[in-house]
């Protein structure tokens, strides 16, 4: 008999009359009965304002494919063919949790990976932990991960992991990032009104007391919409207070409209070090010579010092063989979506079977060592939740572009420094 509580509950997550009956069908016809495919569901943002944590999903997704072209053989000794179904979130968490529920219901994944803030992660992750499908996300710090999906510490969540670091680790690179620059130690927030701003602006969990702590003033003018159009309340505040540093973590929209802006108004602090919209070279190019001289969180790049244990490829050689598929720069996201499949194949690999408690066992037994660094769940910081490394630095003008340059080290010092944080001009 149907449990008319568990019905109701999957229904709010699902949204819609098909996702309300479909779910409960999964309890009875578990999806891996159907098939001898083993299926992945993929989400991330293809399109909308966070595109670019998507760019490189075709060659990925292309270079796994080639991996699974014979199949991919079990711990049982099985061998099964695999089929990756992608899905794009449209950056919106709307999306990302009706195609999490049309992956779940109509596709009938057998394990679920998602990428890319927490306006894709979130959404999909709930639904895996509603429908009790293994899942596994990352490119997403790890506070909004767990305290944005209302996690509470001591129990933790049963199906869903996330693999990432945190605002600890923004805050222990940038902090002697900016120590080491001549400043008045003011600074100016910029925290949207999301799940991403309102972690790092949040006043217990977020930069605020470490700032503090740290002898720096920060001027927060509260939370502004995604895709504002004007700046103008927030420039005027931190030009009143002297601020000489702006910090915060932005949609590459919304930082365009902003350092925009703080041109034509007369704002020119020393230093600008933004998460999110500074991760990709195609926003620091667009912003012309402006662009030289932003500073932000590394989190991968073709200096890292570690390898894919899939196919044995360097951080370097990963990036090479992107730029020759692509033509195009290399992106930090790069690392962080190998490395999602790397863990994807790795459980499935290792798996007793492709039974839902299998898959979700090998996942909780992960001790890997990826391209982006080791991942083992060991139930620090929190239970679902696994830490990477973090560092920081600035794009530098280099020929034609920009090179994203690691000018601090301290809370990675494996991953080398390669040169030093110089003012913005």
């Amino acid at each position: 008999m149907i449990d008319k509580g568990k019905l109701n509950r999957r229904a709010i997550v699902a949204g819609g009359l098909g996702a309300l009956v479909a779910p409960a069908m999964l309890r009875i016809i578990p999806a891996n009965a159907q098939s001898k495919t083993i299926k992945i569901g993929h989400v991330s943002p293809k399109t909308g304002p966070l595109a670019g944590f998507g760019e490189s999903d075709a060659f990925i997704l292309d270079q796994v494919k080639g991996v699974l072209a014979k199949g991919l053989r079990t711990s049982s000794g099985k061998s099964y063919p695999v089929e990756i179904i992608s899905k794009d979130s449209q950056s919106t968490s709307t999306r990302a949790s009706e195609v999490a529920s049309e992956l779940i219901v109509h596709d009938r994944v057998d394990l679920i990976v998602a990428s890319a803030a927490p306006d894709t992660t979130n959404p999909v992750a709930d639904q895996a932990e509603v429908n009790e499908v293994p899942c596994v996300t990352t490119n997403c710090p790890w506070q909004p991960y767990f305290f944005g999906r209302n996690g509470d510490p001591k129990k933790g969540f049963t199906w869903t992991y996330h693999f990432f670091w945190g605002l600890e680790d923004v805050i222990a690179s940038y902090l002697p990032m900016w120590d080491s620059a001549p400043t008045n130690k003011i600074m100016g927030g910029l925290f949207p009104n999301d799940a991403d701003g309102n972690a790092w602006g949040d006043p217990q969990r977020g930069l605020p007391p470490a700032l503090i702590k740290a002898g720096y003033k920060l001027v927060d003018p509260g939370r502004y919409q995604v895709m504002n159009n004007d700046f103008t309340s927030q420039i005027t505040q931190f030009k009143q207070a002297g601020a000489e540093i702006v910090v915060g973590n932005m949609i590459p929209p919304d930082f365009a409209t902003f350092w925009s802006q703080a041109a034509q108004q007369g704002f020119h602090p020393k230093v600008v070090t933004i998460g999110k919209a500074l991760l990709f070279p195609s926003v620091v190019n667009s912003l012309g010579p402006r662009g030289n001289g932003l500073s932000t969180e590394i989190w991968w790049t073709p200096t890292f010092p570690f390898k894919s244990g899939l196919t044995g490829q360097s951080a370097r050689q990963l990036t090479d063989a992107y730029i020759d598929a692509t033509k195009r720069p290399w992106t930090q996201p790069i690392g962080y979506q190998h490395a999602l499949f790397e863990v994807a194949l790795d459980v499935l690999k290792r798996a007793k079977s492709i039974e839902p408690k299998a898959i979700l066992d090998a996942v909780v037994a992960t001790d890997y060592q990826s391209i982006v660094g080791p991942v083992k769940w060991t139930g620090q910081p929190v239970k679902n939740v696994t830490k990477t490394p973090l560092v920081a630095g600035q794009w530098q003008r280099s020929g034609n572009g920009f090179d994203l340059v690691i000018t601090e080290n301290k809370s990675a010092p494996e991953i080398p420094v390669g040169g030093k944080l110089q003012l913005l001009s």
